[in-house]
């Protein structure tokens, strides 16, 4: 399946704990203002690849133990993703996502768009919310700005409101 993306960068240390695989889609609606990752936010831009290859390169490295999709907006391309995120799994990799919707807005949007939900399913953790340069710290652990949360997202599909992580 393809998906279009920005770059990515194997063993990362700044997008989840210890070293990930992360998946910098392109194309994101909320060009939020101070974005780290400006490039991203263009739909026209970046490469078209093939989901295989990116399965591929990221199990190829014996020091990944985790996969991150960052963006961009993830949840613009839910289905590759999905569909990525499920193999991954399967590997026994832990996998996260960050988007500038909200984990309330995520549920809501994946009444109307099955793969939102479907991609929500897999993930072990969210980092939600969009970046706002008022709130921006660099003491915060894989967030920019304070209003972003770490969500646990099998407790908060469980318990059907968002629970923030406890424990990395």
């Amino acid at each position: 399946m393809e998906i279009k993306i920005a770059g990515t960068v194997s063993e990362s240390i700044v997008d989840g704990p210890g070293f990930r695989y992360t998946i910098f889609v392109q194309g994101c609606p909320h060009l939020c203002a101070g974005c780290h990752n400006p490039q991203t936010h263009d739909f026209k831009a970046g490469t078209t690849v093939d989901t295989d290859d990116l399965f591929n390169e990221c199990i190829e490295d014996p020091l990944n133990k985790g996969v991150t999709f960052s963006g961009g907006e993830p949840f613009c391309q839910a289905e590759p993703l999905y569909e990525l995120g499920k193999r991954f799994k399967e590997r026994g990799l832990s996998l996260w996502s960050y988007s500038g919707w909200t984990f309330e807005e995520l549920l809501k949007k994946s009444e109307r768009e099955p793969f939102t939900g479907k991609l929500l399913s897999i993930l072990d953790v969210l980092v939600d919310g969009r970046f706002i340069e008022e709130q921006k710290s660099l003491a915060l652990q894989f967030r920019g700005s304070a209003n972003q949360r770490l969500i646990d997202v099998p407790k908060s599909l469980e318990a059907g409101k968002a629970v923030n992580v406890t424990k990395l």
